[in-house]
């Protein structure tokens, strides 16, 4: 009998670039090493001229924000980054731990707020969890992700199968979401734990073919296939 090798390709999810503004070199350095091992894109700045400027240019999907740059109070930058209208996710790490100074960040447009000190762990799932909720606000970005008769409205977070919404949980939605911007792609599960669920799962949870299960029964059977062994593909 003769063997057929079969080769698959696993795409790599883009990855976002994040903007570290933070003049103590060691906990930038810090930070930065993190992220880049999680996969992450970073650019260090140690002041708010330079922060307000970059976060102004559209380069990049997150801010982690230091309150006590050295030209000027990191509040300021952020009450000029959404006077300027900019929407881009903020997150606010500091030494400052006075409620008082936590609230006047959130109100002034922070995404969230840590202080230090901090562990890496936790700053990582905030920042994944920022980014996971990031809204499509580029007129160039798609509104609807539509494969085969399945649609995907990404303001509303609903399904459209045929004619009929259906609603899916969060979850699932970004599940979804992360089939649809990878059409035809092979992605592992590992892949789509990073991207889904933020938190480094067991590798040996069966969580992925759960939602992917619940997908099926409300999308349909056979959009989503199993690659044996490696994860699954949306067919396009």
């Amino acid at each position: 009998m003769r063997l057929r090798t079969y080769y698959f390709v696993i795409c790599r999810l883009p990855m976002a670039h994040i903007l570290i503004a933070e003049d103590e070199q060691r906990i930038s350095s810090f930070i930065e090493k993190g992220l880049k091992s999680h996969g992450y894109t970073t650019t260090t700045v140690g002041d708010a001229h330079a922060a307000l400027s970059l976060s102004m240019s559209d380069s990049f999907d997150l801010l982690i924000l230091d309150l006590g740059l050295p030209d000027r109070d990191g509040l300021e930058v952020l009450t000029d980054l959404r006077g300027q209208g900019a929407k881009l996710p903020v997150i606010i790490l500091t030494a400052r731990d006075d409620l008082k100074d936590k609230i006047s960040g959130l109100n002034g447009g922070a995404d969230d707020y840590m202080t230090k000190p901090f562990r890496f762990e936790e700053l990582l799932a905030r920042v994944r969890a920022r980014l996971r909720t990031v809204t499509y606000t580029s007129s160039t970005a798609p509104l609807t992700l539509m494969i085969h008769n399945v649609a995907l409205d990404l303001r509303t977070r609903k399904a459209k199968v045929n004619d009929e919404w259906i609603e899916l949980p969060s979850r699932e939605f970004t599940l979804a979401e992360t089939f649809f911007q990878h059409p035809d792609h092979v992605l592992s599960r590992q892949q789509l734990l990073d991207r889904v669920w933020g938190y480094d799962y067991d590798p040996g949870s069966n969580i992925v073919d759960v939602y992917v299960g619940y997908l099926r029964k409300k999308l349909g059977n056979d959009l989503i296939q199993t690659v044996r062994g490696v994860g699954y593909r949306l067919k396009e």
